[in-house]
């Protein structure tokens, strides 16, 4: 693929599966957006597309219990998979949420990024760390995305990113941002990362 200018601002809603079997037929470059439940996955979707309700914020976590996809510009499609780790979900609604995303990631899907969202004021907790750990060994490309740092002054960030890489195992060439959806900050050169890996899938 060749260079390519990716409009955010023409992200537009495409389908909502329950399952693998309703996954679009597509030749596009597929964008995954994962994390813990309250990452904010939402939020940094509607912060790339420049919309204020283009994918649905709760302040509840574990409500997106499907796989919502995007169509960015016509060129990639984004796919939001349901938030894992939400401790208040009975275990059935758990096993459900973590066998579609497990079926997801095995069904064949051309994934081209993996943006991997977490909050940068947690602690990793066993399902992030597990997370890296499948994408280091699948080989999917990701960026770590860390959310909410508009918490953070610069100096905490710096602080934050430190004792996150003693946690994680990252890629040599791994992209690593601190953005915030609130006031926008590295988002960006967030779209700009996403663009230049796309582009060059």
């Amino acid at each position: 693929m060749n260079d390519m200018n990716i409009n955010f601002n023409n992200m537009k809603y495409k389908i909502t599966c329950a399952d693998v079997k309703g996954l679009p037929v597509t030749d596009l470059p597929e964008i995954v957006i994962s994390g813990r439940s309250n990452a904010g996955k939402s939020s940094l979707i509607n912060a790339l597309a420049s919309s204020n309700k283009l994918a649905r914020v709760s302040s509840k976590p574990g409500k997106t219990r499907e796989i919502i996809y995007f169509d960015l510009d016509g060129k990639a499609l984004v796919a939001d998979l349901p938030g894992y780790g939400y401790s208040a979900a009975s275990k059935e609604v758990t096993a459900k949420f973590s066998d579609l995303c497990d079926n997801y990631f095995r069904c064949g899907r051309k994934i081209s990024l993996v943006l991997f969202l977490m909050d940068i004021r947690r602690t990793p907790s066993e399902e992030d760390i597990g997370m890296l750990e499948y994408l280091n060994n699948a080989g999917i490309p990701y960026i770590m995305v860390l959310t909410k740092c508009d918490k953070f002054s610069n100096a905490e960030i710096r602080k934050q990113l430190g004792i996150l890489s003693d946690y994680f195992d990252f890629k040599d060439e791994a992209l690593v941002f601190a953005v915030s959806s609130k006031d926008k900050k590295g988002i960006n050169d967030l779209k700009s990362a996403i663009s230049g890996i796309i582009s060059a899938d």
